[in-house]
Order: structure tokens, then sequence, then C-alpha cells
């Protein structure tokens, strides 16, 4: 904690008596600036967040968790080992990588982790083409990831290859670097609810290694909404009411046609924005001098060529979801 503290105004008089000079009303206390600290200021981070307030909850639970256990040890009472290995089940855009990154910043906050830093792999990145590789190449992604997170994206699909497929072998390699590095590794696995289930359900064992299991619910249209506006608050943009209630009827399309499933959550929000974007730069060439206002500002016709964004996961919606079977 930083604190900086301003006192008065102090002199001599001419018999060199020291004396405190009068200090106006405003000066009457020391100013005291408070700076947050890294563990509260990731906190915030989190809170900042839109929707998401189950997985704040859980989030909270486990640092406080961490920390108690912490205290608890230096008082030498009884404590519990920490297993903090995770599975993180929701769609895609719903926030699972940002939650991720976070909880590592707060684990290092919190001296659980050395590092805190973030690796996040896939199947490609862990699965070989012959054999040996694939345990090469998972060593090398776990050794990455010392002191940090070490993040599988659609973990599911290790599993998808049936009984003689490499990426068995990395889900075992993988369970042994939990036991391994302890201490200096918190794996997360993520990917869609029912596949992740059904992963969990054909791997006997990986249940009771992963004690905190988080559901990530797609987000409402008012939640997209307001992420939308984040993004484009944190970017000096805005929108007319004209091009909120262009960006409102697209997304609302998208989630009534293609379901809340299918249409990307916040990385639809993110696409169109940046479509928009793009087509603003190229209306804006026609206007040798635009405005701060103008520079800043989203019109309707903006978000026109969005629809093509939505269009393209309209015709991918049934088809972009894999089955929860290894078939």
């Amino acid at each position: 904690m930083q604190v900086k503290i301003s006192f008065g105004t102090q002199g001599r008089s001419a018999t060199g008596v020291e004396r405190v000079m009068p200090r106006s009303r405003a000066q009457a206390r020391p100013e005291v600036e408070v700076a947050a600290s890294p563990l509260e200021s990731t906190l915030a981070e989190l809170d900042d967040l839109v929707g998401l307030q189950p997985v704040k909850e859980v989030v909270r639970e486990v640092v406080a968790y961490a920390r108690v256990q912490q205290k608890r040890a230096r008082e030498q009472l009884v404590t519990s080992p920490l297993v903090l290995h995770m599975i993180f089940k929701g769609n895609p855009g719903t926030g699972k990588t940002t939650v991720a990154r976070i909880i590592g910043r707060l684990f290092h906050q919190v001296q659980i982790l050395s590092k805190g830093h973030l690796v996040e792999v896939e199947r490609a990145d862990l699965v070989g083409e012959y054999i040996g590789h694939t345990a090469q190449k998972t060593r090398e992604q776990v050794k990455k990831a010392l002191g940090g997170v070490l993040f599988v994206d659609e973990a599911y699909s290790l599993a998808r290859g049936g009984e003689k497929d490499f990426g068995r072998e990395a889900i075992d390699v993988l369970v042994r670097a939990m036991e391994n590095y302890r201490e200096q590794l918190v794996l997360i696995l993520a990917g869609y609810k029912d596949e992740m289930e059904w992963f969990i359900r054909t791997n006997p064992g990986l249940r009771s290694r992963f004690p905190i299991q988080i559901d990530f619910d797609d987000y409402s249209l008012f939640e997209l909404m307001a992420i939308g506006e984040k993004m484009l608050a944190e970017r000096d943009y805005a929108l007319s009411p004209e091009a909120g209630e262009e960006l409102e009827r697209i997304l609302r399309r998208s989630i009534f046609i293609t379901g809340a499933a299918q249409n990307g959550n916040a990385r639809l929000v993110r696409n169109l924005i940046e479509e928009a974007m793009r087509r603003q730069a190229v209306r804006l060439m026609q206007n040798p001098r635009p405005t701060r206002h103008e520079l800043m500002l989203l019109e309707r016709s903006d978000f026109q060529s969005a629809i093509k964004i939505t269009e393209e996961n309209e015709l991918r919606a049934c088809p972009i979801r894999p089955t929860a079977t290894p078939f």
C-alpha cells in the first residue's frame, strides 16, 4: 500500500525559535492518497466484467479460501491441501479465457503461483503425429506454464479419437503433471458444457482431480449491449441513437435465429463493432476535416455490412457445434 502525506509548512522566527506557519482550512489535515493494492485492482477488474455474477462469486470464494489456508498454516493450524485445478463449462465468447487470465494474476498476488501467467493451448498444441511425440509436446506446454495457469480449450477433443488416439496420451501426461507440479501449476480444462460433462464421465478419476467446476452462462441481449458499449468507451467511440437501435436489432435477430449458444456471445459483439469501425473509417475518408465528434460516432450505416457476419453465423448454426460423442 502506498501512502502519500503532505504536511503543513514550517519555519523559524527571527529569534531562531521554531514556529508553525498558519495553514489554510483546506490544509488542516494531511492529504492521504491510498493506491489500491494489485490484488484489489485485479478483483476490481473481475467485478467490472459484464454479467458472470455466479462466476465472480466462485472466484472470490476460491481466493478467500486459499488466503485463509495460508493464514492457518502461519498459525500452525491444520490446513487442507490446495487443489485449485478447474473445469470451465460454457459456449464460446462467454469469458472463460478472460476469467482464467484474471485467476492466474490473483493466484500470483496471493502467492499461490510464482508467475501467474496464462498459457492457452488446444488439441493441436498437445497431440503429436507419432508415438512419443504427444508426450513431448504436452510436456513442453506444461513446462511453459509452470508458475502459472495452463488453459486447455476444447479439452474434450483429447478423448474424441477412441482408445488408440494420441489424445489419451496427452490426458495422461497432464494428469501426471498435476501431481508432479502440485504447487507450481493450475490446470483449467474448458469447453462446451455438454461435451465437458461427457469428457468427465468417460475419464474416471478426473472429477475428483478438478474440484472446482464453473458454468459460464450465455449473455442476455442486455448484457451483450452493455459489453458493446464498454468496448466502444474503451476505444473512444460511441453509438448514435440509430446505430444503437441497429446493433440491438442485429443482436436480437442473431439470438432468435441461431440461439444464444451459437451466436458467439461477446465475440460476435466485438466482430460487429470492429467491422463498423472499419466502415466508419471508409465513410470518413470522404470528409477531409472530420470533427472530433464525427471521429468518435458510429452511425447506423456503419453496421449495414455487419449483417453479413450474422448471416454467416446463421448458415453455420446447425453444424458448428460438435457433438458430445467420440463418433
